[in-house]
């Protein structure tokens, strides 16, 4: 399928805060993801472009969108309030935009992690998924499961995609909290990828089939869902 340039607008957050946002929206696409960067960068990195490009060709919609501190161009994220209220309104602004479609949310590193938490705290309408792509379980060098506690209380799908040498998420305490929340949550595992799902030159692979393998293996979790 054709991948469709995206479209720029912008929705507002509350009384106080507008972001930017990016429409891909392929013709007779069969899904929609809502999807929201990283801590680091905004919506237009490249690797949020490859994502709504790969989608898009593969028949999924998504509507990429900015948190507000990435707006004002500050380097510090939004407390969680303001991130989850940003959350709920893009996926708002999808359901209006995109309304003959099912939803999935999720997003790179924290913006995976804010939606989860939005949804944990109370569901986000007419979501049926979330897909992490990169899940920040702990920071670099301290090993830790805590940051995923709110995740038993996301009572929908959820798919990982976790590189084996991400700093951020040991590869043992991944598996060992994929056992734990049971079938409602998907892992694919990257081998020798990083945070960023760059593999190393002796893995014998380029990062451009990685991605294409991670949005394969995304489309096959959506439609699986789509279909039950």
């Amino acid at each position: 399928m054709e991948a469709a340039a995206p479209r720029s607008f912008a929705f507002s957050v509350d009384a106080e805060h507008t972001v930017s946002a990016l429409l891909n929206a392929p013709h007779n696409a069969r899904a929609g993801c809502v999807l929201a960067h990283g801590a680091g960068a905004g919506m237009a990195h490249p690797f949020m472009a490859a994502v709504a490009s790969g989608l898009a060709e593969r028949g999924v919609a998504t509507l990429r969108y900015q948190f507000p501190y990435m707006e004002r161009g500050s380097k510090r994220p939004d407390g969680p309030a303001l991130a989850h209220a940003t959350v709920r309104a893009a996926v708002a602004e999808a359901s209006q935009r995109l309304p003959q479609l099912a939803l999935f949310g999720g997003g790179k590193s924290f913006g995976g992690r804010m939606t989860s938490q939005a949804h944990a705290a109370s569901p986000l309408p007419g979501v049926r998924g979330i897909v992490f792509f990169g899940f920040p379980l702990h920071p670099a060098k301290q090993p830790s499961s805590t940051r995923a506690q709110h995740l038993f209380e996301v009572h929908s799908p959820m798919l990982f995609l976790q590189g084996t040498r991400d700093e951020l998420a040991d590869d043992a305490l991944v598996r060992t909290l994929i056992g734990e929340l049971g079938p409602r949550a998907t892992l694919e595992t990257i081998p020798q990828a990083d945070h960023s799902f760059h593999v190393p030159a002796r893995s014998g692979r380029k990062d451009a089939a990685v991605l294409s393998d991670m949005l394969d293996a995304t489309v096959r979790w959506i439609d699986r869902l789509l279909a039950t």
